[in-house]
């Protein structure tokens, strides 16, 4: 029989149990894996934000937002779907019910273990699935689950976790768990298309200073060097919006500055509203990619 056996919340940032579910369950192989699974809440962070792990006949799937993971068990014949909308419905219920400010200063094993209440409601649902309450969200999983697939974690990363292996999670340094980002607005967007704009133009003109000192050797070659240096910055701008990386905001900082200096130099060429459009192109595509943060960051406590 296909159901949810075990689901457990979690604080990323240490791996400490914020709440659980009432467990009576003393099969030997789901325990086995209960104790891999908590290994895998101290180390969460190492991995992508939306994991599958399978461990005989029992599946371990998990998610992280918000810098609280939300993990659990099931038979390895329980729909991948049912288990991430199950996951998805704890998430979004702990994440109202709980101020993050009080999820950071936690400090003992199961300070919210009231919402063990919620988890076992919610385990009976999903433990129905042709109840219709499990369905709400089901055709919007399934769609997300084909765009981003979660990750299949094999036994090498599962070594890697309970200290067999101090190699096994290297692959993962630099890209998890903010491998992806927030979905963009539609301000980001604009400001992505505004940007190529500016690139575009930027481009442009490089290509005519160019043929300028070609015809005349009195041309400032310097000129061609700004307006390409521009063109770099902007496109780089519109790299850092779409793909995460170490340092993504203050790179987005130094693309500005270089936006900013380059047209400081090209004054000559250009008017003040030609300027001040490209520097605020870049002022709005910084502040986009401030705001996109990745999936799953935690949030600063301190604010």
């Amino acid at each position: 029989m296909s159901m949810v056996l075990f689901a457990s919340v979690v604080r990323v940032e240490d791996g400490l149990p914020l709440s659980a579910s009432t467990d009576y369950e003393q099969d030997k192989d789901l325990q086995e894996t209960k104790r891999h699974l908590k290994g895998l809440s101290k180390k969460l962070g190492q991995f992508p934000d939306r994991c599958t792990l399978k461990s005989g006949a029992f599946n371990v799937n998990f998610t992280s937002a918000l810098g609280v993971g939300y993990m659990m068990v099931c038979t390895a014949n329980y729909p991948n779907v049912l288990a991430f909308c199950f996951l998805d419905e704890l998430q979004k219920e702990f994440i109202v019910t709980y101020e993050s400010k009080r999820i950071g200063s936690a400090v003992r094993p199961y300070s919210f273990i009231e919402f063990d209440t919620f988890i076992q409601k919610t385990k009976q649902r999903y433990n129905s699935p042709r109840s219709l309450s499990t369905r709400i969200n089901l055709a919007d999983m399934q769609t997300e689950i084909k765009l981003r697939p979660p990750y299949q974690l094999s036994p090498e990363d599962l070594r890697g976790v309970n200290g067999f292996s101090v190699h096994a999670h290297s692959k993962y340094k630099g890209i998890a768990p903010t491998q992806m980002l927030e979905p963009p607005t539609l301000p980001g967007i604009v400001s992505c298309m505004l940007c190529v704009l500016c690139g575009g133009l930027n481009l442009l003109r490089g290509v005519h200073a160019i043929e300028s000192i070609l015809q005349n050797d009195d041309e400032d070659f310097n000129y061609v060097i700004a307006f390409f240096l521009g063109t770099a910055a902007c496109l780089y701008q519109c790299y850092l919006f779409a793909y995460s990386s170490l340092w993504r905001s203050s790179k987005s900082f130094l693309a500005f500055a270089l936006i900013c200096l380059s047209n400081m130099y090209l004054y000559e060429l250009r008017n003040v509203w030609q300027i001040l459009f490209h520097v605020a192109v870049a002022a709005f595509m910084t502040l986009q990619i401030r705001l996109r943060q990745p999936l799953g960051k935690a949030p600063d406590y301190n604010v």
